[in-house]
């Protein structure tokens, strides 16, 4: 099997031939190994992208046309991992100063507690509205509706759903005021 041609051993692997893969594999994982070790200058990470690269081989031989050499495609096989493998570690690289330059946007506790507090309290506001206030504004800030869909859903005009949200946000805002929550989050 040593003279097999690679056309012969892809063949014979897409048949599921473990003979041909060992074959196939020590006739060029030497010079894919290589060549992906001069991409990614990393033993550890060539030799991870080998066994894909065989794997592959392995699971895609049915799909080998022959347009070019064997060894085209398993080099154009593992020119590929290679770079992906370089894309992944870039975006995964992060070194201690970028790190400790990232801004913490997550809240600390105090604020953290007085948006629960003030959440609390819009939540008793929004009990103080009216059925149809309350509606409107459910559908509006919670469910993201446009005016047009709240007068479908609720079967009125847009002009009243306008009026409806008018006057409960100003009866919200003067409940919210009466507790001492002023406009906005910290």
């Amino acid at each position: 099997m040593q003279t097999t041609a690679d056309e012969v051993l892809i063949g014979r692997i897409a048949g599921g031939d473990r003979l041909a893969m060992q074959v196939l594999y020590a006739r060029h994982h030497v010079r894919v190994y290589r060549f992906v070790l001069r991409l990614v200058r990393n033993e550890a990470t060539a030799e991870d992208l080998i066994s894909e690269v065989f794997l592959d081989v392995w699971r895609q031989a049915g799909t080998f046309e022959g347009r070019a050499a064997v060894s085209t495609w398993l080099m154009s096989i593992a020119r590929f991992k290679a770079l992906s493998a370089m894309r992944r570690k870039g975006e995964a690289e992060l070194d201690e100063e970028k790190a400790e330059a990232i801004v913490d946007t997550a809240d600390d506790p105090q604020v953290a507690l007085e948006k629960k507090d003030k959440g609390a309290i819009l939540r008793e506001a929004l009990g103080g509205l009216s059925a149809e206030h309350r509606e409107i504004i459910d559908l509006v800030y919670y469910h993201e509706k446009s005016v047009e869909e709240v007068a479908t859903i609720v079967g009125i005009p847009e002009a009243t759903v306008k009026t409806r949200m008018f006057y409960a946000r100003k009866k919200l805002s003067e409940l919210l005021t009466a507790r001492g929550v002023e406009r906005g989050w910290p």
